[in-house]
């Protein structure tokens, strides 16, 4: 495992020679993005990159298709995210499970919620293999330098929450479609033992899906938030980071799809300023706004109107969620900027914050809500390439563009 710090100084992800990044000369917050870049070379015991094939002319524009996973050393430690209380992937879950501990000889991590399900307590046959699980809690055990491969099963909720367990650095991430939509998990469970086998030999394309990196900066004292499991958030460990920071309360996330700020349960509009890189840009009056992830602008942001984007494409999509206007267009915004968003000085109300749909919490005057994009992505595996899997996706879970074909003319022979 390499140390942190030492990542800032390791070579560029792309396999770039001295920072020959595939971009034009001298763009807009080149340097940010390259520091930013410099930290995604070798991460959990796998490096990602373009064959050497494809580092040609310095400005040449590298084929996303033909990125690809490598293995520094085999993976042995393996996290299974199964979607919880849905009868229907108990038998996908212990067909992998035996799978990986006796045939492929890995080690499995599992959290313990999982195995407390009746179904699989119950099952005595089942009982040797979960013996040998390593097991977890999301709210006390940090996992995240332990595990060198993810596969979740289940739908798209599924690979956001393997998302909100590593706070720094992500596995590469294997989602088999088992849920509602499955935009974001293009693998079927039917053939899963040579998808599987292909995967931790290293045959594998592999999409960099970016996250964005969020400081919420809390100026009022708030109360302990009560947890589902009745404990306070002081209490317990959440996937998240505090700090202080100019004598405010600080709380950070890692965000794969979006960052949504709404009005919340008040009947008045919500007013909140965005400023980018420091300069106020606009003002936002209606229900909230969302900022997203290439990977997000599929989710949420696609329903409020805004464009989709596909995940190699380096931006931030800031969409607006009913605003009283009728010239508020979604805006896309490069990478490597900072938006600041916060309550405008004669907001009538506070507003609503969530990540992921997860977190929800209130934003009073004088909070602040800074997002950049993170320098740990989610690293995905692809079933064919990222942009066949992608436009694959768009037609079968969103039906892009679906239309039934007009009808050619039927030309008649004329008499003469």
């Amino acid at each position: 495992m390499i140390n942190m710090k030492e990542l800032f100084t390791s070579s560029v992800v792309l396999r770039s020679e001295q920072n020959r990044l595939m971009i034009p000369p001298n763009p807009p917050n080149a340097e940010r993005l390259n520091s930013q870049m410099k930290a995604m070379t070798v991460i959990h015991g796998f490096q990602y990159g373009l064959p050497d094939s494809e580092i040609g002319h310095k400005w040449h524009i590298p084929d996303p298709a033909s990125q690809r996973l490598t293995w520094n050393k085999p993976p042995k430690n393996i996290l299974i995210i199964k979607k919880i209380k849905d009868a229907s992937l108990l038998q996908p879950f212990k067909d992998l499970c035996r799978f990986l501990s006796e045939q492929q000889k890995m080690i499995v991590y599992v959290e313990k919620k999982v195995l407390e399900d009746p179904a699989i307590v119950s099952d005595n046959s089942f009982g040797p293999v979960t013996k040998k699980f390593c097991t977890f809690h999301e709210d006390y055990d940090d996992i995240s330098d332990q595990i060198d491969f993810i596969i979740c099963l289940g739908g798209d909720g599924t690979l956001l929450y393997a998302s909100s367990l590593f706070q720094a650095s992500v596995p590469p991430v294997m989602a088999f479609h088992l849920g509602s939509l499955g935009f974001l998990a293009p693998f079927n469970f039917d053939a899963f033992q040579s998808q599987v086998t292909q995967v931790i030999e290293g045959n594998a394309a592999i999409v960099l899906r970016s996250r964005l990196k969020v400081k919420v900066m809390k100026e009022h004292k708030e109360k302990k938030i009560e947890l589902r499991n009745g404990l306070s958030e002081s209490t317990v460990r959440l996937t998240k980071t505090k700090e202080k920071e100019h004598g405010k309360r600080v709380i950070q996330y890692q965000v794969l799809n979006e960052v949504v700020i709404d009005r919340g349960p008040s009947s008045y509009l919500s007013n909140v300023d965005v400023f980018l890189n420091g300069h106020l840009i606009t003002t936002v009056q209606g229900d909230g706004i969302i900022v997203s992830t290439p990977t997000g602008s599929t989710a949420y942001a696609a329903a409020a109107g805004a464009s989709m984007i596909h995940p190699n494409v380096p931006a931030i999509m800031i969409t607006p969620i009913c605003p009283h206007s009728l010239s508020f267009r979604p805006i896309i915004v490069p990478a490597g900027v900072e938006l600041e968003i916060m309550l405008s000085p004669d907001a009538r109300n506070t507003a609503w914050v969530s990540f992921d749909g997860r977190n929800r919490q209130e934003i009073f005057h004088g909070d602040s809500i800074i997002i950049t994009t993170s320098c740990y992505p989610v690293p995905s595996i692809c079933f064919r390439n990222p942009v066949n899997d992608w436009f694959e996706s768009l037609a079968e879970c969103l039906h892009w563009n679906v239309r039934k074909k007009q009808n050619h003319f039927i030309v008649e022979e004329e008499d003469y």
